[in-house]
């Protein structure tokens, strides 16, 4: 027998025994019992009275903003105030170069000297000819031509006068003050800048009036018909502006603690885009909003009765369609398309495709599909209030 065969006859007892291990350790694994189906939470979907809210996207203005504009050419010499900072009526704000408008005031006073002398000639002239005319000494046509004569000389003072006032006039624009009580902003010019004339600045600065606030939106037509048909069907009623409080979401999402009002309203629909300018007014003791923030516009603008309402974080959205996964009296799980009405808070409404009392799955709907047996927990949904994400 060679050395090969006898290593040959070795091993095979060693391999019967590998593979008896092997059989023993699957028939191990074959014994463990499989998992049972998969936990998920449920709510049932209940029935409440839901206030019916509309949104819209606005921007906040100054209840005054009022442009501070160069009137006058000329050298930006000094700026009286801090950038940003609260202003009051009279406050002097700008200061422009008014040597060039000095000069004209001088040049004006000149002209005007200049004409009364012409006047006064020619008004001893009229003085002199009304009695040599009366006497005959004088033909009526001199006479005409002297009183023509005078009245030319006072037409020509009182346009000197005029000059000199509107002179006068620009040499106060050189001096710039503040129109109202507000905030300023930023200054459009510096120091030694050319101003009143494009493209040089001419309007230097802006002052808003910030005690309280304008928030302009635009409501559809849809809208404005809706809301007017409410107003006209209750002519008895509270005003509009009671009737319809605007809450304002900042943001960052916090709610504005002042409630507001539909001030004004444009006078037409905007053919281009179908919708209705308005703007809100709200107080704003504290300054917390200044021009140009974003907000959202709320408004409760009916009441729901009895809606079907479920967790809103229960409704996903898949190609477009919205979707809920409920789970039946089999605990298998079902995949229903519904149509979602307005939120309510933490809620969603259910227009069509489901129930009140059916379960709808608000944890878990990354783990199943239908027709898979689950074990629903539920909680209340009530708990879910403040749940955002699955």
């Amino acid at each position: 027998m060679t050395r090969a065969r006898k290593h040959y006859l070795l091993l095979i007892p060693a391999i019967a025994f590998a593979a008896a291990l092997g059989a023993g350790g699957c028939g191990t694994k074959e014994g463990v019992p499989a998992a049972g189906p998969p936990e998920v939470r449920v709510a049932v979907a209940a029935t409440k009275d839901v206030p019916v809210s509309r949104e819209w996207l606005g921007q906040t203005l100054g209840a005054v903003d009022i442009e501070i504009r160069a009137r006058v050419d000329g050298w930006l010499e000094s700026i009286h105030f801090r950038e940003g900072s609260e202003v009051r009526k009279g406050d002097l704000l700008y200061t422009i170069d008014p040597a060039e408008l000095e000069q004209k005031v001088v040049q004006a006073k000149a002209k005007v000297a200049e004409a009364q002398t012409m006047f006064v000639r020619a008004e001893s002239d009229a003085n002199r000819y009304r009695p040599l005319a009366e006497a005959k000494a004088v033909s009526q046509r001199d006479l005409e031509a002297v009183l023509a004569e005078y009245g030319a000389r006072q037409g020509e003072v009182e346009a000197a006068r005029a000059a000199l006032r509107l002179a006068e006039i620009e040499l106060g624009y050189a001096t710039i003050t503040a129109p109202i009580d507000g905030l300023i902003g930023l200054s459009a010019a510096r120091v030694g800048d050319l101003v009143g004339r494009p493209p040089s600045p001419v309007i230097l600065n802006t002052v808003s009036r910030v005690d309280s606030v304008r928030v302009r939106f635009s409501i559809t037509e849809n809208e404005y018909l809706e809301l007017a048909r409410r107003l006209q069907a209750t002519p008895d009623g509270p005003p509009a502006r009671e009737r319809f409080p605007l809450r304002l979401i900042l943001s960052d999402g916090t709610r504005y603690p002042h409630v507001g009002s539909v001030s004004v309203g444009q006078r037409e629909i905007d053919p281009a885009t179908g919708t209705l300018q308005l703007e809100a007014l709200y107080p704003n003791p504290e300054r917390l909003l200044r021009p140009g923030q974003f907000a959202r516009v709320v408004a409760e603008v009916g009441m729901r009765k009895d809606a079907v309402v479920v967790p809103a974080r229960a409704v996903t959205e898949l190609q477009g369609q919205q979707m809920l996964f409920t789970v039946g009296a089999d605990n298998k799980v079902a995949v229903r398309r519904v149509a979602v009405g307005p939120s309510a808070g933490p809620f969603t409404v259910i227009d069509r495709g489901l129930a009140a009392g059916e379960k709808v799955i608000v944890e878990g709907q990354q783990r199943v599909r239908p027709d898979m047996p689950v074990r629903p927990v539920e909680i209340p949904a009530d708990s879910l209030a403040g749940g955002g994400g699955r």
